[in-house]
């Protein structure tokens, strides 16, 4: 092992590969061996897992992943990371390195040609924080082959993407992920274990996907479009974002859907559980009502 992921290696990549630092990108690289051993544990990569990484930067977690697993498959986004990977991993045979945006890629189609014959497949990366939402949606829409991913994010994200009803951090976000997957904080991260060190402190992510959902909407599209309504302006009820998404409807009409479905009629959006805007979705629907 080379511990790419040190404090030492790393500056002695940043003052010799001739490599600077790009904001754009979110580059920040994590330092501290405890923190990759203990996220590769907590994947529970074995022999047969297949795994994709999102932004490997100069390795760090990559070293980990290519020990435990039967193949990696890296997406780096930046080029100029492309030659210090190669160097670092040239003796890897294990490791398919793939120069390109991760949200411009049919991920199902990557894994048929990168990874043929996988039986688990599961992501496991540091997500640039500009950038993390999009990412996890992509896989949580758009995949049906990955079954599980450990990603590092910004504390206030692993928040919102793990709250409950009831809570600050509860939103449209957190019942969307929640609709898609089950979800569980692992651990934080300090601020002081990157290089540069961020603003904001992060945490890993545990999301384990929902193969099969539980009275499933008729329109999945719309009713997560529904979901996002019912949240537009948390100040107010539920009701009143109701009457806005369904202006054709009357107050006393929404209000007898809204009791139909056990829900008070000054309920707001924020004390709902993901089955319950399904069910008033769902009700909602089999009653022909239309914005």
């Amino acid at each position: 092992m080379k511990n790419i992921g040190s404090v030492h290696i790393t500056n002695d990549i940043l003052a010799n590969e001739e490599f600077h630092i790009k904001k754009r990108f979110g580059q920040n690289f994590l330092v501290d061996k405890n923190i990759l051993d203990k996220i590769i544990k907590e994947a529970h990569i074995s022999e047969q897992t297949d795994v994709i990484e999102i932004g490997p930067g100069f390795g760090a977690l990559t070293e980990g992943l290519v020990s435990q697993a039967r193949r990696v498959l890296a997406y780096e986004i930046d080029r100029d990371l492309i030659p210090i990977l190669e160097k670092n991993f040239s003796d890897v045979h294990n490791l398919i390195l793939v120069n390109q945006d991760i949200l411009a890629c049919d991920i199902d189609a990557d894994i048929e040609r990168y990874l043929p014959g996988s039986t688990e497949t599961i992501v496991v990366a540091n997500l640039p924080y500009y950038i993390t939402t999009p990412i996890l949606m992509r896989f949580l829409e758009d995949s049906k082959q990955v079954s599980s991913l450990f990603l590092m994010m910004q504390a206030e994200v692993a928040d919102r993407v793990t709250s409950a009803p009831n809570t600050k951090a509860y939103g449209a976000l957190s019942v969307v992920i929640n609709y898609r997957a089950i979800t569980k904080v692992l651990f934080s991260i300090p601020r002081s274990v990157f290089i540069p060190r961020p603003n904001v402190d992060s945490a890993v992510v545990m999301f384990t996907i929902r193969k099969e959902i539980e009275k499933r909407p008729t329109d999945e599209k719309k009713f997560l479009m529904f979901v996002h309504q019912c949240f537009s302006q948390r100040r107010k009820t539920l009701l009143n974002n109701l009457r806005q998404a369904f202006p054709n409807q009357t107050r006393e009409a929404l209000e007898n859907h809204l009791i139909k479905c056990n829900l008070a009629v000054n309920i707001r959006a924020e004390s709902l559980t993901t089955a319950a805007f399904i069910m008033l979705w769902q009700n909602l629907v089999s009653n022909n009502i239309k914005d």
